[in-house]
């Protein structure tokens, strides 16, 4: 047990930062310990007053000797890192350098479960998708949504319409091509920021409770002809909309067909990417 001890003035002044003002009651607690210290208190005086014990007191004051103020943030709780931090280096180059398509996901943006499947399909390493995002954290990344851009590969942009426009070029009669899309609608308006006068909040009127919508369209190439199948009540953009809408498509067009020509008119779905 040390019979004296002392501090610099910039000790000090640190300590005291610390007690007065760090949001940690831990690491409050330490500093408290070493400024009583250091104003010369017993160490009985000390364990009475703050109510621990000597080896509470003899711990904080060798570890402040030995390292210095940064020693009051104590050990790291929990069990130790696990691996390197070459395998945060490694995902770090993923999520910076590589899309999750160059690894035969059809996903446009990284996940933290995505990442921890990579992991363990490409080293072996297995690690939740909790601990891939802390992993992620330690490689400085920040969880921020995105920001969408045209894709600048306008060879490949070219190459696909071209054979867009061979295909229609060389439609036969009997075969049409049509632009399918889903949408879902919202019977409750978007709302978002605007400005206000302080103290009241401004009111948007809504229909009541909102009722999503879910359709499924298409437009035949050489009619420009709009066609329109709603889903069922919760139904969703799914499978099941979609061949719905295909069985209409193809009954709305043999009737089209049938009252302009004796023809018969095919639509042949044709999956494009």
């Amino acid at each position: 047990m040390p019979k004296t001890f002392s501090l610099t003035a910039k000790q000090r002044d640190e300590l005291l930062h610390i007690d007065r003002k760090d949001p940690d009651p831990e690491l409050r607690f330490r500093a408290h310990i070493l400024l009583l210290l250091a104003a010369g208190y017993a160490w009985d005086t000390i364990e009475a007053l703050l109510f621990c014990s000597s080896r509470t007191v003899d711990r904080w004051l060798k570890r402040f000797q030995a390292e210095g103020v940064e020693g009051l943030t104590g050990r790291k709780r929990g069990c130790p890192f696990r691996f390197g931090l070459g395998w945060v280096a490694v995902l770090v180059s993923w999520v910076t350098t590589k899309t999750p398509r160059d690894f035969g996901f059809l996903r446009s943006r990284w996940s933290c479960a995505v990442l921890a499947l990579l992991l363990r399909g490409r080293h072996g390493v297995t690690a939740s998708r909790e601990t891939v995002r802390r992993w992620l954290q330690r490689g400085t990344l920040v969880y921020r949504r995105p920001r969408p851009v045209l894709q600048p590969d306008e060879q490949a942009r070219q190459a696909k319409l071209a054979k867009l426009r061979k295909l229609l070029e060389g439609l036969p009669d009997d075969e049409t091509a049509v632009w399918q899309d889903e949408v879902e609608i919202h019977t409750h308006p978007k709302i978002g920021p605007m400005g206000m006068l302080r103290g009241q909040q401004a009111e948007v009127e809504t229909p009541g409770t909102n009722e999503k919508r879910h359709l499924s369209g298409s437009i035949p190439w050489r009619t420009g002809q709009v066609f329109l199948t709603e889903a069922a009540p919760k139904q969703g953009r799914n499978g099941a909309l979609f061949l719905k809408h295909l069985d209409e498509l193809r009954r709305k067009r043999g009737a089209t067909a049938r009252s302009t020509s004796s023809a018969t008119t095919r639509v042949v779905t044709r999956a494009w990417r």
